[in-house]
This record gives C-alpha cells, sequence and structure tokens, in this order.
C-alpha cells in the first residue's frame, strides 16, 4: 500500500507586530485565516485578492505585510 501526501502551499504574512495571518492554496483557492482566529476569513480566487483581503483585516493604518511561503 502506498500513501500519497498532498502539498498545499502556506504563506506566512508578517506585520510590525508579528504574525499577521496566513494564506493557503487549496482545491477551492486562497484561505486567509487571521492569527488568532478560530475560522478561516474567507477564501479567494487568487493569491492577490487573498493578499489584499488579509491586509484588510490588519488594524487600520498598518503597512502591507511581508509574505513568506513555508
Amino acid at each position: 500500500m502506498s500513501t500519497t501526501e498532498t502539498h498545499h502551499p502556506l504563506w506566512v504574512a508578517y506585520g510590525a507586530s508579528g504574525v499577521a495571518g496566513s494564506i493557503r492554496k487549496d482545491d477551492d483557492g486562497y484561505t486567509v485565516t487571521m492569527a488568532g482566529a478560530s475560522e478561516a476569513t474567507g477564501t479567494y480566487p487568487t493569491m492577490e485578492i487573498a493578499k489584499s483581503a488579509l491586509h484588510s483585516h490588519m488594524t487600520p493604518g498598518s503597512d502591507w505585510p511581508m509574505f513568506r511561503e513555508h
């Protein structure tokens, strides 16, 4: 028997105060979860839209976060 692992890329967003949230690519699109949240904020069709959504859920006036793939 063989096992197949599916790799779903994950990007972590870092703001001035540390981790702001994450974006995970899956079959449905790009899912945004804010740091400390128990549920996802939403799933978006493109990475750019997901990045914008994550930024819009940060504290007003926050700089654009740095995204690193993990």
